[in-house]
C-alpha cells in the first residue's frame, strides 16, 4: 500500500466517522455552558468540512483560498479568531453537503499525490512552526478533522445523545 492509498483510507473512515455523527446533531446552537471560547455545535459542524481538504489544497497545490489571502493581506501574521467569529451552518443538510464535497476534495487531492512527493518534500505551515515532510502535513489534515470529530462526539454525549464508540469510529449506522 502506497503513503497516498493510506492517507485516503483514513480519510475515508474519519469522514465516514464524521458523517454518521452529524447526522446525529439536533441543535445547532449548543454548545458547553461552561469555560469560554466554545463553538456552537453549528459552528464545529461548518469548522468540520473545513478541517482536511481545504488545508490539503494548501500544502499540496500552494492554494490557501481565503486564509492565504487574509494572511498576505496581514503581512503575514494572523490572530486566532474566536468561536464568536466562526461561521455556523444553517442546518444539517448544509452540513452534510460541505462535508461530502471537503471529503471529494481530499480524496482528490490525495489520489494525485506521489510517495516521492509526500516523503521527500518538506514545508512549514503558513501560520508557523518548523518544517515537515508533506506526508506528516497530510497526516495532520487528515487527524485535524478527526479531532473536531471526537469533539463532536463529546458534545453529543453532553447533549444526552445515545452514542458510544461504535459511532465515534465507526459512524454508526
Amino acid at each position: 500500500m502506497s503513503l497516498s492509498e493510506s492517507l485516503q483510507q483514513d480519510a475515508r473512515a474519519t469522514y465516514r466517522a464524521a458523517e454518521g455523527l452529524f447526522r446525529r446533531v439536533d441543535d445547532l446552537a449548543w454548545k458547553p455552558a461552561t469555560g469560554h471560547n466554545w463553538m456552537s455545535t453549528g459552528q464545529l459542524l461548518r469548522h468540520c468540512t473545513e478541517a482536511c481538504g481545504a488545508n490539503l489544497r494548501g500544502f499540496l497545490t500552494g492554494d490557501w483560498g481565503e486564509y492565504g489571502e487574509a494572511l498576505e493581506e496581514a503581512g503575514g501574521e494572523l490572530e486566532m479568531p474566536t468561536a464568536e467569529m466562526l461561521p455556523s451552518v444553517a442546518s444539517v443538510d448544509e452540513a452534510l453537503r460541505l462535508l461530502a464535497a471537503d471529503r471529494a476534495l481530499t480524496l482528490e487531492l490525495l489520489a494525485d499525490v506521489d510517495d516521492d512527493r509526500l516523503l521527500n518534500e518538506r514545508s512549514a505551515t503558513p501560520w508557523g512552526g518548523e518544517e515537515r515532510a508533506l506526508v506528516q502535513h497530510c497526516y495532520e489534515c487528515v487527524w485535524h478533522l478527526g479531532q473536531h470529530k471526537g469533539q463532536l462526539f463529546y458534545y453529543l454525549k453532553l447533549q444526552g445523545q445515545d452514542v458510544d464508540t461504535m459511532d465515534l469510529w465507526m459512524g454508526g449506522e
